[in-house]
């Protein structure tokens, strides 16, 4: 799909209403963890040039406090719903322990992920010092698939945080950088993402903000 503007009101919601009849029409009927079931379709890419405008979505009504607070959450390398809740933010809410405990998701992954040496390495002081010093870099990424801490499909996102694993896996892992002539491209990979739902929430918006 090519790239779109996102200044001009006729074609700001282009790509995302072709993606959404994409699933529709070409969409695989698959089962699922949850018993729901899913159309589903694999491999698709939605670009973006953050120099025409905010990718902000408006087929929905979006809650922009919960775009901005879930990624400042995840950045601070919070993995407890406490805070969100208290900023507003209750998307997390189903699936946290009666303490509010999540287990080591995005947060946790992202700024402490576990060395053999029983240290840990934050992701993104990496991410953001190799951009500054090396920018030619190809190895200017980070991710949260850790592989330990995937939570069992058998038992509860509440089970499994108790446990020590995720209690859920993420769905947007990868997230890599690409500096040409002073400009940031940014590559995010997605596993899984509820187009309807979820997406117009989350990826678009709230990783231009990161960006």
């Amino acid at each position: 799909m090519r790239s779109l503007g996102f200044n001009d009101t006729g074609k700001k919601m282009k790509q995302y209403l072709e993606l959404l009849n994409d699933v529709v029409t070409n969409g695989l009927t698959k089962g699922d963890r949850t018993g729901t079931g899913t159309k589903a379709v694999f491999a698709r890419q939605y670009r973006h040039n953050l120099a025409d405008g905010f990718p902000l979505l408006t087929t929905k009504k979006l809650h922009f406090k919960s775009i901005a607070n879930e990624l400042i959450w995840m950045l601070s390398g919070n993995t407890n719903i406490k805070w969100l809740n208290e900023n507003g933010v209750k998307i997390w809410d189903e699936w946290a322990t009666e303490d509010g405990d999540l287990g080591p998701v995005y947060g946790e992954q992202w700024t402490a992920w576990p060395t053999k040496d029983g240290g840990t390495i934050n992701q993104i002081d990496y991410m953001v010092h190799t951009l500054k010093t090396n920018p030619n870099s190809r190895r200017i990424l980070f991710h949260g698939w850790n592989v330990e801490y995937l939570p069992d499909e058998t038992q509860s996102p509440q089970e499994n945080a108790r446990n020590g694993k995720q209690a859920l896996p993420p769905c947007h892992l990868l997230y890599q950088a690409f500096v040409h002539d002073g400009h940031l491209s940014m590559q995010l990979y997605i596993r899984s993402s509820d187009v309807f739902l979820l997406y117009p929430l989350e990826e678009p918006a709230q990783y231009a903000m990161a960006a």
